[in-house]
């Protein structure tokens, strides 16, 4: 008796030099589309949303997002103007606002840059790469407060690794990824860091992998703060 269909699962796990391969490029399309879905279901469409990136991997994230939304939504019934993807994207630089600078008093300052139609009276989609800490999305929190007054405010994280210090919570992850805090999740994508080897040597442009945490003296921001 057959079980019905088969229901896709994300590439196995492959180990490299440089760690295990937990998502490879196929893996996060599928993820960002299936979010893209979540997003327009949860919101009953996309024509009222602003998606703001926190930089750096959630910036990319973010565009990726817009144009899936866009094509979710395709051509209005009521011959309004479709989504514009770029219309709805923006980025949100919370380094000032992060509680770690006295520790990190060096840190570069980026750009926050909203969609021209404000972020008032909008659902608000925060969109990084990997949710940790929580203390990032705290910081983007406060930051959006000093912008203005969405009607809402909804998180997607590209990777979920737990250990959480404050109580937030995703409404959209693409993979829930079980960590242990001695290892270090890095996400790696096209628009940033180029296109590397795949773990069979093809071409991959995009990829989420996990390794032992460096040491203290060789730590980079490679693909994850303490978020």
């Amino acid at each position: 008796m057959s079980s019905g269909a088969a229901v896709p699962t994300p590439s196995p796990a492959s180990s490299t030099p440089a760690g295990t391969v937990v998502l490879t490029d196929a893996d996060i399309s599928r993820a960002l589309t299936r979010i893209a879905h979540e997003i327009v279901e949860r919101n009953k469409g996309a024509h009222d949303l602003v998606l703001l990136g926190i930089p750096t991997r959630g910036v990319p994230l973010a565009a990726r997002l817009a144009e899936r939304l866009a094509a979710i939504e395709g051509p209005p019934a009521d011959g309004a103007a479709p989504l514009d993807p770029h219309a709805v994207v923006g980025e949100l630089d919370v380094t000032m606002y992060r509680d770690d600078l006295h520790r990190h008093p060096t840190r570069t300052i980026g750009a926050t840059r909203l969609p021209a139609s404000g972020i008032d009276g909008k659902v608000v989609v925060l969109v990084d790469d990997v949710l940790y800490s929580g203390r990032t999305i705290r910081a983007a929190l406060d930051a959006i407060s000093d912008l203005g007054r969405p009607r809402a405010v909804q998180l997607a994280a590209l990777v979920d690794r737990g250990h959480r210090e404050l109580p937030i919570r995703p409404d959209y992850v693409g993979k829930n990824l079980p960590t242990s805090t001695s290892e270090r999740v890095s996400v790696r994508l096209v628009e940033v860091d180029g296109a590397r080897p795949g773990p069979d040597g093809t071409p991959a442009t995009d990829s989420v992998v996990i390794r032992p945490a460096p040491r203290a003296q060789d730590a980079t921001a490679e693909g994850e703060a303490r978020a």
